[in-house]
Parts: structure tokens; C-alpha cells; sequence
């Protein structure tokens, strides 16, 4: 904890009942020094109670008589061993009222074009619960005939770099437990950024690849250099024959 709890509400007592410098109130209380003049001067935080630093267990008085003799010095807030070791709690994504909606179709998204990925690792992408996700695997949603699967980047519900590396972390875990992976799944495992940067693969037409290399000379069209032969025209006595006529 770098600041203490209800710092707004502490500031208005440090500025009620000391007298430290606004410098060193907005230090301790993690806010600007603009705005505890403005405490000071009735213009901000108007109607707040002041909390009790002292009382709370946030702050020495030790620490405030040092800061009222020196100007310079920068008040410490009290160690609390119960907070030792306290981290941030850890929970789902937090989502929008107005996304919360297409949840649902960003699973179902995520189910059918990446199964490798653990409910675990879908829940931290868009926000929601194992529950959830266990329904819409099953089919067993309350809404599932009327769920369309959407891109959960396309929904911004999360960033395609996110997706990205759950998809990998998901490919190492499934290589390291000594399972294959189909064509379509390394296909998935390429970035949007390298997969548009990719040439085309060329493809051959069908039915070329059966015709070997005799069979493609015998199918070779005939010369047709001499105009005789291209038109079939007879040769010899007949046309002779017509010049004597003549």
C-alpha cells in the first residue's frame, strides 16, 4: 500500500489539524498539491469527513511532529504486518454493461476455433465464469440455438495480442503433456500480424498433377508450322490435273 485508505478523507484531517506543508500532505495522501490548497481553502472536498490517520493506525504522531519542525520531510506511512504479503485479489475481467451481451458468442467463438484453450485462460479473456463457459461447451445454455460465434476482438472484449499469447501459452502446455496437434491448430497459432504478411500458397490446378511426363508429351498438339499439313489440303496429281483442265 503506497498511499493510505481514503486519502481524500485524510488529507482533510492532516489539513484541519496540523500544520504541515500542503507539499508534504499531497506527498503522504498520493495527490496533487494544487488540490490540498483547494482542501484548505474550502473549494474541494467540500462536506468530507476527516479520517483519522492517527486513530487508524496509518500514521504516528511521531511522523507528523517530525514534518511540522521540517518542511523537506516526507511523512511514512505506518507498516501494517496484517497487509504483509496481501496482494491484489485476482478475479475475471471486468466487462461493460454494454459488452456483457455478447459474452456468449465470443465463447462459443472461442470453443469452436480454439479448443486447446482451457476454460481457465477463456475466462480471463472475456470476463466471465467457468459455469458459463462449461454450458456453452455442453450446449446446454439457456440461449445457445440463438448464440452466433463472433471474434472476441472484433467484439472488443480483449486485444488480438492477448488472444494471441493464451493460444500460445495453450500450444506449449498441450506440447508438453505429449499431445498432437492437428494442421488447423498450428495454422491458429500464427499471429494476425504474421499470417497477413504471409505470400499466398500457390496451388495447382486439379488434374494436372495425373499426367506424367510421357503422358504430356504424347499430348503435345502436333506441329502445325507447315500450312499443308495445318489445312490438309491434298497434294499432287488432282491439283495437276485441274491446271491442265484450265
Amino acid at each position: 500500500m503506497t498511499k493510505p485508505i481514503m486519502a481524500r478523507a485524510t488529507a482533510v484531517w492532516l489539513v484541519d489539524n496540523t500544520t504541515l506543508t500542503f507539499r508534504q500532505i499531497a506527498d503522504f495522501c498520493g495527490m496533487h498539491e494544487l488540490e490540498v490548497q483547494g482542501i484548505a481553502d474550502g473549494d474541494v472536498a467540500g462536506g468530507v469527513k476527516g479520517f483519522d490517520p492517527i486513530a487508524n493506525s496509518q500514521l504516528d504522531q511521531v511522523e507528523i511532529d517530525r514534518g511540522e519542525k521540517d518542511p523537506l520531510y516526507r511523512l511514512k506511512l505506518k507498516h501494517n504486518p496484517n497487509a504483509a504479503g496481501e496482494e491484489k485479489r485476482r478475479g475475471p475481467r471486468y466487462t461493460p454493461l454494454s459488452k456483457r451481451q455478447d459474452r456468449p458468442a465470443a465463447i462459443l467463438w472461442l470453443v469452436k476455433f480454439h479448443p486447446e484453450l482451457p476454460d481457465g485462460a477463456i475466462g480471463k479473456l472475456v470476463g466471465t465464469t467457468k459455469p458459463t463457459i462449461q454450458s456453452i461447451r455442453e450446449r446446454t445454455h439457456w440461449n445457445i440455438q440463438n448464440i452466433t460465434p463472433i471474434d472476441p476482438v472484433a467484439l472488443g472484449l480483449c486485444k488480438q495480442s492477448e488472444l494471441d499469447a493464451a493460444v500460445q501459452v495453450a500450444a506449449r502446455r498441450k506440447a508438453a503433456e505429449g499431445g498432437v496437434m492437428s494442421d488447423d491448430e498450428r495454422r491458429k497459432l500464427v499471429s494476425t500480424e504474421q499470417s497477413l504478411g504471409m505470400a499466398p500458397e500457390p496451388k495447382i490446378p486439379e488434374g494436372l498433377e495425373v499426367f506424367g511426363s510421357e503422358e504430356a508429351e504424347e499430348k503435345q498438339p502436333s506441329d502445325f508450322s507447315d500450312a499443308e499439313s495445318f489445312f490438309n489440303l491434298p497434294s499432287g496429281g488432282q491439283d495437276d490435273e485441274d491446271e491442265e483442265d484450265r
